[in-house]
């Protein structure tokens, strides 16, 4: 674990903001995903506690401007491939809230039919190709999905995002390199949270900076503030539209610090009490929801009001996650391979290696 003394928080590069004034109806839109995200993600830390989420949790806590906003510069038609912190992604791509918390439940009704859980949310449909638990797993799928995308001829954009430990594995720099040689449509996205896992993005990476990695492939690249819902969206919108009339990759760097550790069990104990009371009074839900308020968009009742509606979307999410059924042990093969092999072998742990003679077939 690195020296967290040394800490600083990432100074954005703002990008120029959309030179017309966002609809009041557009931002309430932006603060009731956000809130949805929020909502969600408390409801899913509650449940892991009640041993109701098992495996690996990861929230997107505090995250949830720039959840909104990439999400807000997609067309549906548009690709997504994530990590394993992707809860608000798939929420924010229009899925259901009940089918990705039946997910985490391991319920048959979630997004994987039970099989993914919390990290390996997948939804063909919604164009959300996956989340990837191995760091970087996703970045070489991303890569081959533009490379589809560019082969058909078709003017579907891949978005990839990733935390900020991942610039420092080999696959990031292969994919980047290989998207760059073939001008793949592709929009690379690191969300800098300042920390990978416990140690600080400075005691990581030579150049902290991470959007400026993109130049060592001749590639364009760009930091916003991960805090500001609409800075983000503007950023990631003129990043889509150059892949998508180009067929150009890109690389941004969304500035976006969580609020809680790595995972729902790591009490992020790294953080001084000073630096936890400057990352919640810089909360962008909060903030975002002052803004509003300061410009009449949004008074306290209306605010209250959407918060109730949320919170019921989250109880009746829940309750349709506890009360849909557990896949069958008999299931447990049906997805191995995408068609049947011969001789593949269902055999479950405790079944003999060979059959008893006498027993059932």
């Amino acid at each position: 674990m690195g020296d967290t003394s040394k800490t600083r928080t990432p100074r954005p590069r703002r990008t120029s903001r959309a030179k017309d004034p966002v609809p009041a109806e557009t931002l309430v839109t932006y603060y009731r995903q956000m809130l949805l995200v929020r909502r969600f993600e408390e409801r899913a830390a509650r449940a892991y506690t009640e041993a109701k989420i098992g495996g690996y949790c990861h929230l997107n806590l505090g995250e949830e401007a720039t959840v909104v906003g990439l999400m807000a510069a997609l067309e549906p038609r548009d690709y997504l491939f994530t990590n394993y912190r992707e809860h608000g992604y798939a929420l924010a791509k229009g899925i259901d809230a009940r089918r990705v918390m039946a997910e985490l439940y391991g319920r048959t009704t979630g997004v994987s039919k039970g099989w993914g859980g919390s990290m390996h949310l997948f939804d063909a449909k919604a164009r959300l190709l996956g989340g990837y638990g191995i760091v970087g797993g996703q970045l070489p799928l991303a890569t081959g999905a533009a490379l589809a995308v560019s082969y058909r001829g078709s003017d579907e954009v891949v978005m990839c995002h990733m935390g900020d430990g991942t610039t420092n594995i080999g696959a990031f720099h292969e994919s980047l390199n290989m998207a760059a040689l073939w001008n793949l449509p592709v929009v690379y996205v690191i969300v800098n949270n300042g920390l990978g896992m416990g140690t600080t993005v400075e005691n990581a990476s030579a150049e902290p900076e991470l959007y400026r990695r993109a130049a060592a492939y001749r590639m364009e690249g760009a930091r916003v503030d991960g805090h500001d819902v609409v800075a983000v969206r503007d950023a990631a919108r003129a990043a889509v539209e150059r892949a998508r009339a180009e067929s150009k990759p890109f690389l941004l760097e969304a500035t976006s610090l969580r609020l809680r550790g790595h995972s729902v069990v790591d009490p992020a104990r790294y953080r001084t009490s000073e630096e936890k009371a400057r990352l919640k009074a810089g909360d962008p839900l909060d903030a975002f929801a002052a803004q509003l308020e300061k410009s009449g968009v949004l008074d306290a009742e209306a605010r209250d009001k959407l918060d109730a509606e949320v919170i019921a979307e989250i109880d009746d999410a829940a309750a349709f996650a506890d009360d849909s059924p557990h896949p069958d042990v008999s299931t447990l093969f049906d997805y191995t391979y995408a068609t049947p092999v011969p001789g593949e072998s269902r055999r479950l742990p405790a079944d003999p290696v060979f059959p008893v003679q006498g027993a059932p077939r």
